[in-house]
């Protein structure tokens, strides 16, 4: 059985969006139907938005049973909900409306109350960790949830979630931690991520990328040598795991 993920390459950003939106409502409705419920951690940026948007429309918005499903963040920025910044907007802006059962069981970062009381990105990542401690998420034998989906994309460093090259968070065991603003990398904002371990526990890691701007990065990491504190991005290089590239992004793969 091989160890690598599985790679699919299409032809643009909406069918690699709708594809990738086809294998979550699988996942959750799966899930729902095995244990009743689903958990699965989304992301920010542009790479939700396409797979909001395909989720939202018919057939998929009347497959997931969303009153079912649980929906966490992979990470966050130090910013207001409100804010461009924030990885909540978009689910706020475009899945919320279009299912607003997707509500219910919504779990984002408390970075709104952390700024609103004078907290920190510790303060933050203490209230999720214990979010998740006491979600009702199965536990596997890392000693970290597993989750059925968890939604990534790629950094143009092999950073995933906020986890970037070095990060001493390869070596934590924390579900939640606070993250110093990166120097080398925009947003220089501090964050509060998920622990990897998360990523590489999951049912199903799924990582998006579009565009010829992530071509070399992607090359590097899903082909180059094994070495996740250089590319942190390689713990969903793993078998169960599914990579989601049109083909500019793909376009320095050698298959």
């Amino acid at each position: 059985m091989t160890s690598e993920p599985a790679i699919r390459v299409l032809d643009d950003p909406d069918t690699t969006s709708r594809a990738a939106a086809e294998a979550i409502t699988d996942a959750l409705r799966a899930a729902v139907a095995a244990r009743g419920r689903a958990d699965w951690a989304t992301t920010g940026g542009s790479t939700p938005i396409g797979i909001y948007r395909a989720l939202i429309e018919s057939p998929l918005r009347d497959l997931v049973p969303w009153e079912s499903v649980h929906t966490w963040w992979g990470d966050d920025r130090f910013v207001p909900r409100t804010d461009p910044l924030s990885n909540v907007l978009p689910f706020d802006e475009v899945l919320a409306p279009g299912v607003p059962a997707a509500r219910e069981h919504a779990h984002p970062i408390a970075m709104d109350e952390a700024l609103a009381g004078g907290h920190d990105t510790t303060w933050a990542a203490s209230r999720y960790d214990a979010e998740l401690q006491h979600g009702g998420l199965e536990v596997g034998g890392s000693g970290f949830p597993i989750l059925d989906v968890v939604l990534v994309g790629i950094g143009g460093d092999g950073h995933v979630l906020s986890v970037f090259p070095g990060s001493p968070l390869l070596e934590e065991y924390a579900w939640a931690i606070g993250v110093p603003a990166p120097t080398h990398i925009e947003p220089h904002v501090a964050r509060v991520s998920l622990n990897p371990g998360i990523l590489a526990a999951a049912r199903l890691p799924m990582v998006v990328a579009h565009g010829a701007g992530k071509a070399a990065i992607l090359a590097s990491v899903l082909e180059g040598t094994l070495d996740v504190q250089r590319w942190p991005a390689q713990v969903a290089r793993r078998a169960g795991a599914t990579w989601f590239l049109d083909r500019a992004a793909a376009s320095d793969l050698s298959a």
